[in-house]
């Protein structure tokens, strides 16, 4: 029996119908040399072991009386995989199109609580005889960085399959059984901590304050500053529906590298900028691009090294993205500087955010507001705090095996919320960087030409010198789209590839 942290509650507890808090990653594994009768058979048969051996998938939620507090982790024993564990065949042709489309339906729908809270689809019918699989979890379980840990722990680190043990089922014991009194004491021992642990850390947290303060620190810098305000309103800032929509893209890591020495950035900063210019691109075709910079909420890990806690250890920071720059080499520089800031705010005060505070009360209280929010529509008057989600997850730089085929790919698939209908994930692996672009059907109705303008934006950075032109041309001001209505059709539209392999250029291989 494991408690449940206060921020891994959150996500639990703004969970409705149209926003599903669960992420997933989509891996490609190419088949092993040789000839495999059944290579989406064999993967199931080493999958399922390694599933039931682990803690993690086998814990479920064991409610409170009254959910008045967060739920608590127990051990549910053998998962009934044929709940959790699917096989689907793509229709033809086995493209990357037909990838993208199952994955999205895939993720349109919300885990069941009453079981362990993840789901695993195996994929065949793909080009070539690849397969794929498709990992969902919910995001109250893991972060970015655990859950690419997690992942990793169930396959091989080399084609060399792992020996599935015959009697693996007599390995996992019975399912825990929680009893009502348990869970009351264990919440309320938690509860009891959290709360020492709170005032405890709250002296700590205003002397930090204090002295921030006296030395000068708190005094916002040009590129802070730029982080400060709501963003501009956008066709996606608006409510959304459960339908959802995703588009893959891969680019070369070593590429990316380069752009980044060459302008004395960082690679978070040109992926923040690659993103800027697909989503200023795609504006350009759907409405006009504002005159005000749009706004990335990104997370930041507070994960101390060699943490692996199957736990959400992170906070939001916001950075404005210069999309209301024309000129690359100038969104670049402007972007540099505001995460920089970003960033540096959030290493000063890494010490006083909390990812873990006591629950009373919160299922309701939280439940009841995101329930609210959604039936409201209040996405489509307010102003947005921030237009999109941006994150950006260190991956293994060393290839991936499962049944001897090796992963070369791992796209992730995110959570988009009410005014947020945009989320991109990059993982990096091995030699490339593997971007997924998961929005809501109802803010991005067009996520391909989104994907071919990011592709787009790649190619632009990697031809540009590092010096910009001598003075930036006045914005043109954007007609501003009606919040809610259905944009016009994209003038750029994109052919989705014949197959999930992406040629050599994209891939880096």
């Amino acid at each position: 029996m494991k408690n449940m942290s206060g921020l891994d509650g959150l996500f639990l507890h703004l969970e409705t119908p149209a926003t599903p808090m669960h992420v997933a990653a989509l891996y490609v594994l190419a088949p092993p040399p040789g000839s495999v009768a059944d290579f989406a058979g064999e993967i199931e048969r080493q999958l399922l072991p390694r599933l039931a051996l682990s803690p993690f998938f086998r814990a479920r939620l064991a409610a409170l009386p009254l959910h008045f507090a967060n739920p608590l982790w127990i051990d549910g024993g053998v998962p009934d995989c044929t709940r959790h564990l699917q096989r689907i065949v793509l229709p033809p042709p086995g493209g990357l199109a037909e990838l993208q489309a199952c994955a999205a339906a895939l993720h349109s729908t919300a885990l069941d609580r009453c079981r362990p809270l993840w789901e695993l689809a195996i994929i065949d019918g793909l080009a070539g005889g690849e397969v794929a699989i498709y990992l969902k979890v919910h995001h109250a379980a893991v972060d970015g960085i655990s859950g690419l840990q997690l992942a990793a722990s169930i396959f091989d680190d080399s084609p060399e399959p792992w020996s599935v043990p015959v009697d693996w089922r007599a390995l996992v014991g019975e399912a825990e059984r929680a009893g009502v009194g348990a869970r009351l004491a264990s919440t309320l021992r938690h509860t009891a901590a959290q709360s020492l642990k709170l005032l405890r850390h709250l002296p700590l947290g205003l002397r930090l304050l204090a002295g921030l303060a006296a030395r000068g620190n708190m005094r916002p810098s040009a590129g802070m500053r730029q982080n400060v305000g709501f963003g501009p309103r956008t066709p996606l800032n608006v409510p959304i529906t459960a339908e959802r929509e995703f588009a893959a893209v891969s680019l070369p890591l070593a590429g990316v590298r380069a752009i980044a020495e060459r302008h004395a950035a960082t690679l978070n900063d040109v992926v923040l900028t690659l993103c800027s210019s697909a989503v200023r691109d795609y504006l350009a075709a759907h409405g006009g691009v504002p005159c005000k910079s749009l706004v990335a909420t990104m997370p930041v890990s507070l994960r101390a090294a060699g943490n692996t806690e199957t736990t959400i250890q992170a906070t939001l920071t916001l950075v404005r993205l210069a999309t209301h720059l024309a000129d690359p080499v100038r969104r670049l520089q402007a972007v540099c500087a505001a995460a920089g800031a970003a960033k540096a705010l959030t290493r000063r005060a890494r010490s006083i955010i909390p990812t873990d505070f006591p629950s009373l009360g919160m299922p309701w209280v939280v439940g009841g507001l995101a329930a609210l929010y959604g039936r409201s529509r209040l996405a489509a008057q307010v102003p947005p705090l921030a237009n999109l989600a941006i994150s950006n997850v260190p991956g293994p730089r060393k290839p991936l095996y499962l049944a001897g085929g090796r992963i070369r790919a791992c796209w992730p698939l995110s959570v988009v919320t009410h005014g947020l209908g945009l989320n991109i994930t990059v993982f990096s692996y091995c030699d490339a960087l593997d971007f997924g672009l998961t929005v809501a059907r109802a803010a991005v109705p067009e996520v391909q030409s989104l994907a071919t303008a990011l592709q787009a934006a790649y190619d632009e950075l990697t031809q540009l010198s590092v010096a910009p032109p001598a003075a930036e041309p006045a914005p043109q001001r954007a007609r501003r789209p009606a919040v809610g209505s259905r944009p016009r059709a994209a003038a750029m539209t994109a052919a989705a590839p014949g197959a999930p392999r992406r040629s050599a250029s994209t891939r880096g291989e």
